[in-house]
């Protein structure tokens, strides 16, 4: 991971890191040396708190616990701590006991909505897998803020295999996304055993992981376990850079390492308050980000989640960051903006709208720079109407199993072969229940 900085050294001298460089690589050393508690941090970074900080601060990691790994800290500027945008991702601050009307313990509705321990089914093909309770660091802003610090161990294999099972007897799905905690804090051995179980699987067709590591424990990618990863191709990986600090040397190695292995890389921000809630720091993250052959995916507005109040943005602070993206920097470098719906409602895009208006044959649109132009529709189109019976259909099908082109909520409106005119969704889950009547 190459040479230390000059001040990773001297946090490595104060927490008494006899080899510095070897030590320091050493994601165990990390984890080992995790910063837990405010004296050390004030020691470490040179901050002083007052006894009236510190009280309310300590009350704060009662009910939230603080964990920050030495390499996350040392990206933290020491001479303005506290207008720090990683300080503010990593230290507690009283903000989060401040629980408003709106705020839930579980805003995804992720425990409702899971038929057995570890999954969550919300959506028709794809399920999220927590395999991991173990994280590299608590960040404040988490979303699952009610289990951070509660349990913090490896599910074993019995609990393992009771959503492998899930995922074994529910053939329509073929994307599994790994989460947790972190699934890349698990032992090289069992996320190889995994994986292979989940590669063993015909109908799963992806395997997503989504992990902090490469953010705040790039030492963790090591050779092998990139080797191991590629093992099981097609595996796609969603990191979490929220801030253009945080793309450091160290992280960028852990990026390349992941992208030569072949990983397509992909990114979910989170919009926080004082942390991001620039355009022009935005567009940096993602422009760095699309440099280090990462592709920018979502932009999340901050979850509902009990703590999180001060971090929450408003949403047109969102789409003007969008607003600010699409047009002035490269089309694949622009993330989906969303809000992940409380209750369960899944991810819901919030974008400019470039569509003002229509008539039969002519879409009025307009481009980023708000210039006002008109598209004519074809007069010779005409759509084929789709009976359902793929097998018979003129275009060319890999399918004749007319399951396979089934709809639900707005898509069966629009659908040919449904007589369905209105829906009243009972609830979004997809673990055996039914979504429209």
């Amino acid at each position: 991971m190459g040479k230390l900085s000059l001040k990773q050294i001297e946090i490595a001298r104060i927490l008494d890191c006899s080899d510095m460089v070897s030590q320091w690589n050493d994601w165990k050393w990390q984890m080992k040396n995790a910063i837990r508690d405010i004296p050390t941090f004030e020691r470490v970074t040179g901050a002083e708190f007052s006894k009236t900080e510190r009280e309310a601060l300590e009350k704060t990691i009662e009910k939230f616990p603080m964990s920050i790994t030495p390499y996350y800290l040392s990206l933290i500027n020491c001479s303005d701590v506290k207008n720090d945008p990683v300080f503010k991702q990593c230290f507690p601050s009283p903000s989060e006991l401040i629980v408003e009307k709106c705020d839930m313990e579980d805003p995804l509705a992720e425990d409702r909505d899971s038929p057995v321990e570890g999954i969550t089914h919300r959506y028709p093909d794809r399920v999220l897998f927590l395999i991991s309770n173990v994280c590299a660091m608590y960040c404040r802003h988490c979303t699952r803020k009610r289990k951070v610090g509660n349990i913090d161990f490896i599910p074993d294999k019995n609990r393992i295999n009771q959503g492998l099972d899930y995922i074994r007897n529910n053939t329509q799905i073929r994307d599994v996304l790994l989460s947790g905690g972190d699934p890349l804090m698990l032992p090289d051995e069992y996320l190889d055993w995994i994986l292979s179980e989940l590669r063993s699987i015909p109908h799963v067709e992806v395997i997503r992981i989504g992990t902090r590591v490469p953010v705040v424990l790039p030492y963790r990618i090591t050779d092998s376990l990139a080797a191991i990863l590629k093992k099981h191709h097609p595996i796609w990986v969603n990191t979490h850079f929220n801030h253009p600090k945080e793309l450091s040397p160290q992280s960028r190695e852990a990026l390349r390492k992941l992208a030569d292995a072949g990983i397509p890389l992909g990114n979910q921000s989170v919009l926080l308050a004082g942390v991001n809630d620039c355009p022009q720091i935005m567009k940096r993250l993602v422009q760095k980000l699309v440099q280090n052959r990462v592709r920018p995916y979502y932009l999340f507005q901050c979850d509902l989640s009990e703590g999180l109040a001060h971090f929450r943005t408003s949403v047109s602070k969102g789409i003007e960051i969008m607003e600010n993206l699409i047009g002035h920097t490269t089309g694949f470098a622009v993330p989906t903006y969303v809000v992940d719906a409380p209750g369960g409602g899944g991810k819901i895009p919030l974008m400019p709208n470039y569509l003002i208006s229509c008539s039969t044959n002519k879409v009025i649109l307009r481009n980023y720079q708000g210039v006002i132009t008109t598209y004519t529709e074809p007069d010779s189109y005409k759509a084929e109407r789709c009976e359902g019976n793929c097998g018979d259909c003129k275009l060319d099908h890999e399918f004749d199993d007319p399951s396979e082109a089934a709809t639900t909520g707005i898509a069966r409106l629009l659908s040919d072969v449904d007589d369905t005119i209105s829906i009243t969704p009972k609830t979004t889950g997809y673990a055996g229940r039914k979504c429209d009547v």
